[in-house]
């Protein structure tokens, strides 16, 4: 059994260089696969990367993608010009050389003019592909926790509707064991049909009367529907054993409990049979919330 929810979260984190960040998702329903992200500017590069990497764990719902960059600036500003520390030293030593002075500290040196570099540099290309490489990183990671998540959460749902079958199962089996259904309680309403059908007409000849007859049981016999309400608990057990994706099935399945339980309601005759019928409809109703969660 390996259902699905839509609905679920992940996380992911990471670091490279003078960057830390990590991305939240968020999946909810959705009629198909549908991936929105929120990226810093500067970060579009890793944006297929990530609907690829999606599109391979999820198949259906709206996904909100965040993604929470931070650069340590201490970091990422502070850099050692070498060419001004090559000529402050040689300076330094011209100086000594000259003066017979003592030398001078690496404090001094370091504040000199040009030796260091404070804020405002671009990092270079291979800092910025070595940074998208571990966004990317994370942001996989991320989608395997939604993934992970989701069948979790999908798991809880199989329980729950594998107990809304077993439900209608056994208020189908009610409804086929129901008293009014007898022989004996099907003649009884015949014979009254034929007999409301006599009192409304003056003159009714045999053969109309006989089409009114067969008219009147046909519409009180439920058989039909009984049965493919059977069939259809068999066949949604059938979906929470499948693999892959089901959700689309399990919603249409939901549409044709639902139309078999109205037909029922529809054409009972007896009080018990149509509580019955609205007991069907109450739990179908359950169902369908439930399915429409399922990837």
């Amino acid at each position: 059994m390996t259902i699905s929810s839509m609905t679920g979260f992940g996380r992911g984190e990471g670091s490279s260089g003078p960057w830390s960040f990590h991305w939240e998702m968020r999946s909810v329903n959705g009629k198909s696969l549908d991936v929105r992200l929120r990226l810093p500017s500067g970060t579009e590069a890793v944006e297929q990367a990530i609907r690829t990497s999606a599109a391979k764990h999820l198949k259906r719902s709206n996904v909100q993608v965040f993604l929470h960059l931070e650069k340590d600036e201490a970091v990422a500003s502070i850099r050692v010009n070498a060419d001004a520390l090559a000529a402050a030293i040689d300076a330094v030593r011209t100086v000594e050389k000259a003066n017979g002075g003592l030398p001078a500290s690496t404090d001094a040196i370091l504040a000199m003019r040009g030796v260091i570099e404070y804020a405002g540099e671009e990092p270079d290309e291979d800092a910025l592909a070595a940074r998208d490489k571990a966004l990317i990183d994370a942001a996989d990671q991320a989608v395997r926790a939604l993934a992970a998540n989701r069948l979790a959460e999908g798991e809880r749902l199989a329980a729950v509707v594998a107990d809304q079958l077993d439900r209608i199962e056994d208020l189908t089996t009610q409804a086929i064991a129901n008293p009014s259904r007898t022989p004996d309680a099907i003649q009884v309403r015949l014979a009254a049909s034929v007999e409301r059908i006599i009192g409304t007409a003056s003159s009714l000849e045999p053969e109309r009367l006989h089409q009114e007859a067969m008219l009147a049981a046909a519409k009180a016999d439920i058989q039909e529907e009984l049965d493919r309400l059977v069939a259809h608990v068999a066949a949604g057990r059938e979906l929470l054993a499948a693999d892959g994706p089901v959700g689309r099935k399990f919603d249409f399945l939901a549409q044709e409990f639902n139309r078999e339980a109205n037909t029922l309601c529809s054409k009972s005759t007896d009080t018990s049979l149509t509580h019955i019928g609205l007991e069907l409809k109450t739990v179908i109703d359950q169902l369908r919330e439930q399915v429409q969660n399922i990837e």
